[in-house]
């Protein structure tokens, strides 16, 4: 490996931790960020010829430390703090650097807080968390890197003009702020899972960005029974990426799926951390729940020997927890799949006539699919049509499309 390659693996790996660091020392975000930006920079110019030292990330965080200390004493600021940060630098060696796990932990609540936007708080921990360049950033979320950019700015400039503090949040700010990072996580995972435009069906490298985000949340909060059910939810659902696209990258529906190229050692992690989160004790959460549900789908043999009357509990549970319109609309399937079509048809007339879902392809799409099951084929095919109007995924437009020409599954 070239050591440029080896640079890039070590931001990758330990970059989180470095601007951490750099944050907790310095007290700026923005500051951190650029500084350990420089270090990179230097570090990509300097291995290739002196060769990559024995330790990467503490040769990065000395470096990007002396950047600031050195820009300090241009500002002829060097006072009894930055004293102290350049003794602590002089006294860290190879040896003993050991970033701490809770300064990362600083780091995503930093990045999460709800002074920024969600697609500043997204934009933002896929920098600093996840160690993405901007350019990656705009290939993950499908915008321009200028917009990835403006976003990253913005977020920064957000953050030193509300004077957020790099430090764990008072204790009646935890929930909103925990909340907060879960939720990034979270929002990645399902644009990842089903993409809601674009020309994929399904984004795998944005997913498997959401799960390392979360499996790092849940090693730093091991009592966090959220941070492990949304850990269990990503395990589960990534199980089946394999098998839910065909060769042309077409979706391939549930009932389609060949449940042997199911990853059974990512199933096993998935139910182990809803059990983890279970011996807590503190009741199954939103995240929790939707992860027993997906286990229901990855311990059946298949669609028909699935325990749907499970699930429909489950997302009644959930309803009750956190109610919201798509939460209903797939407990009328799992109604539907347990009861037959026309009690599931019921619930979805129900939302329609609430005015619920307006704008969005999921209610027509069940809708059409309840209806075909049903013999009602002209109006399936027109519940279709709806549908693939309404879809900004090309993949899901087509498969929409194809429905509505035929009026069957």
């Amino acid at each position: 490996m070239s050591s440029a390659a080896q640079a890039e693996a070590v931001w990758r790996i330990e970059g989180a931790r470095i601007v951490a660091t750099l944050a907790r020392v310095t007290g700026d975000l923005g500051l951190a960020e650029d500084l350990a930006q420089e270090a990179l920079v230097e570090a990509l110019e300097q291995w290739p010829q002196a060769g990559v030292p024995r330790n990467p990330g503490a040769w990065l965080t000395a470096v990007a430390k002396r950047r600031a200390i050195d820009g300090w004493r241009r500002r002829e600021r060097l006072d009894d703090r930055y004293r102290a940060i350049a003794h602590d630098l002089s006294a860290t060696t190879d040896a003993d650097w050991q970033p701490i796990a809770d300064d990362v932990l600083r780091l995503v609540l930093t990045a999460c807080h709800p002074v920024l936007s969600r697609e500043s708080q997204v934009a933002l921990t896929l920098r600093v968390v996840s160690g993405l360049t901007t350019e990656e950033i705009a290939r993950l979320l499908l915008v321009p890197v200028p917009t990835v950019q403006a976003r990253i700015t913005r977020a920064k400039k957000a953050l030193a003009a509300a004077g957020v503090p790099f430090e764990a949040p008072d204790p009646a700010e935890w929930g909103e702020r925990l909340g907060g990072a879960l939720g990034v996580v979270y929002l990645v995972f399902t644009e990842g899972y089903a993409a809601t435009s674009g020309t994929e069906w399904m984004r795998p490298d944005l997913a498997a960005e959401a799960l390392r985000l979360g499996r790092i949340l849940a090693r730093l909060l091991p009592r966090e029974a959220e941070a492990l059910g949304l850990v269990a939810l990503m395990e589960l659902q990534a199980s089946r990426f394999a098998s839910r696209r065909g060769p042309d990258g077409e979706p391939v529906l549930l009932e389609d799926q060949d449940r042997a190229r199911w990853d059974r050692a990512q199933i096993g992690r998935g139910r182990t951390a809803l059990r983890r989160a279970d011996d807590l004790a503190r009741g199954r959460g939103p995240y929790a729940l939707q992860a027993a549900i997906a286990e229901q789908h990855a311990i059946a043999p298949s669609v028909a020997a699935t325990d749907w009357d499970a699930i429909v509990d489950l997302y009644a549970a959930l309803g009750r927890l956190r109610p919201n319109p798509v939460v209903e609309l797939n407990r009328a399937v799992a109604v539907a799949m347990a009861t037959g079509p026309v009690a599931g048809l019921a619930i979805v007339d129900g939302l329609l006539a609430d005015g619920a879902l307006a704008g969005s392809h999921l209610l027509p799409s069940v809708r059409g699919e309840l209806l075909a099951r049903l013999g009602r084929e002209a109006e399936a095919r027109t519940a279709f049509a709806e549908a693939a109007a309404l879809a900004a995924n090309d993949r899901t437009r087509a498969v929409l499309m194809a429905k509505a020409a035929s009026g069957r599954d």
